[in-house]
């Protein structure tokens, strides 16, 4: 039986107005069919959502680590689980305090440390506090994977039914439309050249026309679902099940032998 892919565009502090959300779908050959699309309003329905049964395999859009540098920095353990117990019994306003310390010593240009999978991926530092505040992503997300006792290849093995990847659909996003901004929160952002480029991106899945070598299988309702959600987070969880299926079919996930097991890997970067 083929494990069911997830992709995942997770929030630190969901509700009903910005719920965690779910993309599902199967895998035939190098197509990829949406099953549907499933929010979650709040981080307990997200614990119950991973304690489903396998075989599974989702691809989620939240750091699983801190860098090594800011890790040894701090005095923090190195190794991965006792690092995120120990990250997890922080609260937010201590680990904003550590960080901007940390960033305060730091000459201009580089007061953030980086994992070895941000340059490649382009994604954020996870240990940004603000726009977009990827540190408390971790903080409230991680605990949570390792206690619903989920496999995350490279840091932790868990329930092999259940595998969880660290994904980022900006680095999907750019390969595609560039940096064209596709999606706002903001209403009064929401405007017609971010429609246009969720329209274009929707396209470029539906034709396979990026390096996963996948194309994106929908119904009319799905395609107008996706284009119409204004904040982009429908179509983030669904970037995010393309990276899912293509480390599906990948040794190892895709992931770099070389993966640094306390900072983990972005999959597909």
């Amino acid at each position: 039986m083929d494990a069911a892919l997830f992709g995942v565009d997770f929030s630190s502090a969901p509700g009903p107005r910005k719920p965690i959300v779910v993309a599902g779908g199967q895998r035939q050959g190098a197509v990829l069919r949406l099953g549907g699309l499933e929010a979650l309003p709040s981080l307990d329905g997200f614990d119950d959502w991973l304690r489903r049964p396998g075989p599974w395999l989702a691809a989620l859009d939240l750091p699983f680590g801190l860098p090594r540098e800011l890790v040894e920095a701090l005095g923090w353990p190195r190794e991965w689980l006792a690092l995120i117990d120990h990250y997890a019994a922080l609260s937010r306003a201590e680990i904003r305090a550590r960080f901007a310390a940390f960033c305060a010593a730091r000459p201009v240009g580089g007061k953030f440390a980086h994992r070895a999978c941000d340059a490649p991926a382009g994604a954020s530092p996870s240990m940004k506090w603000v726009n977009p505040p990827v540190a408390y992503m971790l903080h409230a997300g991680v605990p949570r994977l390792v206690a619903a006792d989920l496999s995350l290849p490279g840091l932790r093995q868990g329930d092999p039914a259940r595998v969880g990847l660290e994904a980022y659909p900006g680095l999907l996003a750019r390969e595609l439309i560039g940096r064209r901004s596709y999606k706002s929160d903001e209403r009064g952002r929401q405007t017609p050249e971010r429609l246009i480029a969720r329209k274009d991106l929707v396209d470029a899945l539906e034709q396979g026309r990026s390096r996963l070598g996948l194309r994106l299988k929908l119904s009319h309702a799905q395609r107008d679902a996706l284009v119409d959600d204004a904040s982009g987070d429908s179509l983030d969880a669904v970037l995010c099940l393309m990276q899912a299926a293509w480390a599906s079919a990948r040794p190892g996930y895709g992931l770099p032998p070389t993966l640094d097991p306390l900072e983990g890997w972005i999959v597909s970067a």
